[in-house]
């Protein structure tokens, strides 16, 4: 079995209660990150989530954020998801979180704010060409049913 892929993670020094991303079952397809500080998010207003990390994804990688599901019972949505922390990008990461519904919510230092999954870059390029039609598509935005 190969080595698993290291992510590098730093605590920014004014940071404390910063976490490090969690796997919460032997089976979880993400890891969980955390809140670093403690924050009211408002009706309607996007607030950046400190992570109180940077986190570095090896060459050829990208870490992919992703909204929690049950935050999101609670009316709080990543407004960006999935979002993309690429591997050259080195400040802090934060999460951008809004609230849906109700005045306020309160984010506690500790909280499980977000996901996090590494995914691998495929060498990709665009070029001039024709599109061919599908026979079994047409449309968009809800062609194939509910």
């Amino acid at each position: 079995m190969a080595e698993p892929l290291v992510v590098v993670v730093e605590r920014l020094p004014d940071a404390p209660a910063a976490r490090e991303p969690t796997k919460g079952t032997p089976g979880s397809a993400c890891f969980d990150v955390y809140a670093a500080e403690e924050t009211d998010l408002r009706h309607g207003q996007v607030t950046l989530v400190r992570t109180g990390l940077k986190m570095q994804a090896p060459p050829g990688t990208f870490l992919e954020m992703r909204p929690r599901s049950g935050l999101s019972t609670k009316g709080v949505l990543m407004v960006n998801a999935p979002g993309t922390i690429d591997s050259d990008y080195a400040q802090e990461v934060r999460v951008p979180l809004t609230l849906l519904f109700g005045e306020t919510y309160r984010i506690h230092a500790g909280d499980r704010i977000a996901q996090c999954r590494l995914v691998g870059e495929v060498e990709t390029r665009f070029a001039w060409g024709t599109v061919l039609e599908s026979p079994h598509r047409k449309g968009g935005f809800g062609s194939t049913g509910r």
